[in-house]
């Protein structure tokens, strides 16, 4: 292992051939969390790199949930991989080694706002209590309950999507009005569908980075894919 491997603070400043390694490539060097973690704790750049390649960019979308701009998004994940690279002596396993990662930027986030003098709200702190009830899709949508025929039947349906054109979904119109829908979400609803349906985590695992029940999460997801949904309609329909 050379000097310039050992010293952990050099790693984010990667070689453009260390940094187009193949994701794939680097994950059959490693048999599990614990093989990747005794790697990192050896020093080996390429254990960081495979992390750099796997989650940067997902920790930045995550980042953006908490803060305005990118530019603080970024300083947030790489203050992440610093308390990674400082902490991986501490890791114990009792989560995965990607949940502990990016429990490290959310606790970065929080940081960052105690010391801006602002609160940033998180999930874990979610009342759903004290929220009031917010249904799926506008009751308007329905017949009356007085209605002499059909009551309670949809009165404006949902649009079928099956006639728009496959290639307008897929336009990066659509795609970037999709993302604009999410940002408008509340925090907390925003968390959990970035992480779900952006990331692709599963239930598991987002109610343990949030310390959310599996109710609480079920109920956020909902919530946020409604919203978007009808964002959507709307946008297709135009």
């Amino acid at each position: 292992m050379s000097e310039q491997a050992s010293q952990p603070e050099t790693w984010l400043d990667l070689s453009e051939s260390q940094a187009n390694v193949s994701v794939l490539n680097m994950a059959a060097a490693f048999k599990d969390d614990s093989d990747l973690v005794e790697r990192l704790r050896q020093a080996d750049e390429a254990a960081f790199v495979y992390l750099l390649d796997r989650y940067h960019t997902s920790l930045v979308r995550l980042a953006l949930v908490y803060v305005s701009n990118h530019h603080i998004a970024e300083e947030l994940v790489q203050e992440t991989w610093l308390a990674v690279l400082q902490g991986i002596h501490r890791f114990e396993g009792r989560s995965s080694l990607k949940t502990w990662i990016f429990r490290i930027l959310i606790n970065q986030a929080k940081k960052r706002g105690q010391r801006e003098g602002r609160q940033i709200p998180f999930s874990a702190l979610w009342q759903p209590e004290l929220e009031s009830y917010e249904p799926a899709v506008e009751p308007e949508r329905f017949n009356p309950a007085g209605a002499s025929r059909w009551a309670g039947h949809w009165a404006s349906p949902p649009a079928s999507w099956e006639d728009i054109p496959e290639s307008r979904m897929l336009l990066a119109e659509t795609q970037a009005f999709l993302l604009k829908a999410i940002e408008a979400l509340p925090p907390s609803q925003r968390e959990v569908i970035t992480l779900r349906d952006v990331e692709g985590w599963s239930a598991d695992e987002i109610c343990s980075l949030l310390n959310l029940s599996e109710a609480n999460q079920r109920v956020l997801l909902h919530r946020a894919r409604s919203r978007v949904r009808r964002e959507l309609e709307r946008y297709l329909s135009q």
